[in-house]
């Protein structure tokens, strides 16, 4: 496996932005946030993703988030941005104009609302890896997006741009169609779980890891889970899944970040606070997650 793929083998976080009472992003916070995931053992680091509540933020704000997360880092681990529309121009303009000191890929997510078809997605990723030397992570969830990118594309754009484009982020949740990537893709090309719940089966199928939101939450025990499977030992890595399980299912019950938001600021470490369209969790959703959190040992990790 080449250098730049293996960087993003094992456990990944789609961070949070933490926001204070005002609904400002909260800065300390979030160095805060940073440091902690790095010292319990996660792999790297993704920002601006889905979980960051992306959309919500202004161009200064993201810009502003990468600066302290990559200072927060200090190169301990590699980071990863999110640069992804449905707009092919504007996405080749940000990724152009993005400074890449301290960022090591990013991930690009399918086109959403407009639906293109496959060669439409094809087109798409190729325009966007054409004009960065960094190494781009594709990442599909047509469940928010309504456009799903198909083996096939995903294993033409891996193999036309191998080295460029080094990864899919698979959220579509379709087995089938993850183990046709997993079987016809190039051997360095990674497939990355984008769903807690289904990492362990897809590491056990061939996959390479995950993205996981829980992991803002228990990153030891999440990075733990997915390193035992990845060094086949499934026993261990099944123990932990089983006790996270519940609260894998529960955190996406009224959107994303809704739930690791709750968790988050029921261990003490964040405002729960969201930015609308999002709302914080209702009061029966946030008794369960707070039920399900004091379940489980992570003492042990």
């Amino acid at each position: 496996m080449s250098n730049r793929n293996y960087l993003f083998r094992g456990t990944g976080i789609a961070m949070v932005t933490p926001f204070n009472e005002r609904g400002e992003v909260d800065f300390t916070r979030l160095l805060i946030h940073t440091d902690r995931l790095i010292q319990n053992g996660v792999d790297y680091l993704v920002v601006l993703g889905t979980t960051a509540e992306t959309p919500t933020l202004s161009g200064q704000e993201k810009q502003d988030i990468i600066k302290c997360v990559i200072d927060g880092t200090a190169g301990r681990v590699p980071l990863v941005i999110g640069m992804g529309g449905n707009c092919t121009a504007d996405v080749v303009k940000s990724v152009q104009s993005m400074a890449a000191e301290g960022v090591n890929g990013i991930l690009s997510v399918a086109p959403y609302y407009n639906k293109p078809n496959q060669e439409g997605l094809y087109q798409h990723f190729s325009a966007v890896a054409a004009v960065t030397n960094l190494p781009i992570i594709l990442y599909n969830v047509p469940g928010r997006t309504g456009s799903n990118i198909n083996a096939e594309t995903v294993c033409r754009l891996a193999s036309d741009f191998e080295g460029t484009i080094v990864g899919i982020k698979e959220a579509s949740g379709d087995f089938n169609q993850i183990m046709q990537i997993l079987h016809h893709k190039p051997e360095d090309f990674l497939v990355i779980s984008g769903d807690d719940a289904i990492a362990l089966p897809m590491i056990a199928l061939g996959g390479s890891g995950i993205i996981s939101v829980l992991g803002n939450a228990y990153p030891a025990m999440v990075s733990t889970m997915v390193a035992s499977a990845l060094k086949g030992s499934m026993e261990k890595a099944r123990e932990i899944h089983y006790q996270l399980l519940p609260l894998m299912n529960a955190i996406f019950k009224e959107g994303n970040p809704t739930g690791i938001k709750a968790v988050l600021e029921i261990q003490g470490h964040i405002v729960n606070m969201l930015r609308l369209p999002l709302v914080c969790a209702s009061d029966s959703l946030y008794k369960q997650i707070k039920q399900l959190h004091k379940a489980i040992r992570t003492s042990r990790y």
